[in-house]
């Protein structure tokens, strides 16, 4: 049998026995020149945090499962907080704690906080590495193997029923979507970089798409409280309120 010698796309050179291999790598090449791409550290490091903020509206959240399975969710509400000038964020004054220290880490770092005794929260890490600020996912709307978020958001009601989630309350709410995505404390300090949670280019919003207002929860913030530094996607059902 004849050996094949194809360059494609000008990536590499590919020498297959026969078409039906040849054919694999080249749907293999395609697939992965096409496949979305992890937002890159250059994303994260910026100066801007309100930017980032805005940014991450229509990327994509994906939190691979135990067997690989993609679960993921286009984010449509965001919050910022900014360090040290902040009287809402955790790391005001540049508070440093063991529960803050995260915060202080390089752009596209996890940040995971607990709250009420019962609900995680995932933040996305911004600028430059001592430059303690964070951005809130807020909301996100599912994208992929939402069969799996229905199992995760849903419970016994009694022995013989179970309580159902309705599909727009699944991850309508910072602490709803770690649920339906599977994110616990043990995702604090992971690199969005790496390989267990990540973000993804999505969709495009123009900033008449989107909206923002103040921040949810924080009346303890002076006059911080009143900062339009919430950013949601306009009319998206999976947006908190």
């Amino acid at each position: 049998m004849r050996t094949k010698t194809v360059n494609l796309i000008g990536t590499r050179t590919l020498v297959r026995k026969n078409y039906p291999g040849y054919f694999c790598e080249l749907m293999s090449a395609l697939n992965f020149l096409f496949m979305p791409q992890k937002l890159q550290r250059k994303f994260y490091l910026r100066d801007d945090t309100l930017q980032i903020a805005q940014d991450l509206l229509g990327k994509i959240l994906v939190v691979p499962n135990g067997t690989g399975e993609r679960i993921s969710g286009m984010i449509v509400e965001t919050e910022a907080y900014l360090g040290a000038i902040d009287k809402a964020a955790h790391s005001y004054g540049n508070r440093r704690t063991k529960r803050t220290e995260t915060m202080f880490a390089v752009g596209g770092t996890v940040y995971i906080f607990f709250i009420y005794g019962m609900y995680f929260q995932f933040n996305v890490v911004a600028g430059k590495a001592g430059v303690p600020h964070a951005v809130l996912i807020r909301a996100v709307e599912p994208i992929e193997n939402i069969e799996i978020m229905r199992e995760r958001r849903s419970f016994k009601k009694d022995k013989s029923s179970t309580f159902k989630m309705p599909d727009k309350n699944l991850t309508s709410g910072p602490g709803k979507l770690c649920i339906a995505l599977g994110i616990d404390k043990t995702f604090k300090n992971e690199d969005l970089l790496g390989e267990r949670v990540w973000l993804e280019e999505g969709k495009f919003f123009s900033d008449d798409e989107i909206a923002c207002g103040k921040r949810i929860g924080i009346d303890y913030a002076e006059e911080f409280a009143e900062k339009p530094w919430r950013f949601w996607v306009k009319d998206n059902l999976y947006v908190s309120r």
